[in-house]
């Protein structure tokens, strides 16, 4: 579903691709048309700017369509890719009332926006989206600790090769689908950002990009239409044993 088409959906639910994994997943038909009544659209071009760190966040939303950075930057003007929000990632924290990181459209962007006051309120008064929310932010501490040791102990290949994993079975769980066998995902980002977010240069990600495609690990069509032959054999690649932790 393209960016014009999720605009064109309105208050329609049903026809919400990231509706399985947001954070309304667990909701009723009540509490749907409760939220409904407090949520709005908007869209963000590539490159364009969601919202500043230490800006006044008056919203909450889920990433519908496209995917955002979070980046930070440090006194001296040195900036660091801290996160990525894909689709149904949720963005912004109930109760702070100001933005902690740099929020930015990577790809032309839509996301489920919601008032902030009422959603505060309705999830003291809606067990399904506190729930809901209290399970996505727990994933996302799994998912920090789990970049703390790819960042720390992986090298450069398993690096690249771990962050296309993230991608494709993030990309097959929006369409219902496991990630095995062969699998189809556009790359999401630059070999700028890449470099940025696994703390690489920009030679070392096109060198080992190039080595994971010249060994038939990836096929790569133009700059970002990745194509995986054999998911285990990626999964291989990434240094981590079939349950998800680290090959001893």
């Amino acid at each position: 579903m393209t960016a014009p088409d999720i605009l064109n959906v309105g208050h329609d639910c049903g026809a919400c691709p990231i509706r399985h994994r947001a954070v309304c997943a667990r909701c009723e038909a009540d509490e749907l048309q409760t939220l409904e009544q407090i949520k709005y659209y908007r869209s963000y071009q590539a490159g364009q700017t969601v919202i500043w760190s230490g800006d006044r966040m008056d919203f909450v939303a889920s990433v519908v369509t496209g995917i955002a950075t979070l980046t930070q930057t440090m006194e001296d003007g040195r900036r660091q890719m801290v996160g990525l929000l894909l689709p149904s990632d949720f963005v912004g924290r109930p109760g702070r009332q100001t933005a902690a990181y740099d929020v930015t459209a990577t790809t032309d962007l839509v996301m489920c926006c919601f008032r902030k006051k009422p959603f505060e309120e309705m999830m003291s008064k809606t067990p399904h989206v506190a729930q809901r929310l209290l399970e996505m932010t727990l994933d996302e501490l799994d998912a920090a600790r789990e970049w703390m040791l790819l960042l720390g102990r992986k090298t450069a290949r398993e690096k690249i090769a771990s962050l296309l994993a993230i991608i494709a079975r993030r990309d097959a769980h929006l369409k219902l689908k496991n990630a095995k066998g062969s699998t189809v995902f556009d790359l999401p980002l630059t070999r700028e950002e890449m470099a940025d977010y696994l703390g690489l240069t920009l030679e070392t990600v096109s060198r080992q990009v190039s080595a994971l495609k010249r060994d038939g690990v990836i096929v790569l069509e133009g700059k970002r239409h990745i194509v995986v032959p054999n998911f285990d054999r990626l999964m291989e690649e990434t240094g981590d044993d079939s349950d998800g932790g680290m090959l001893v």
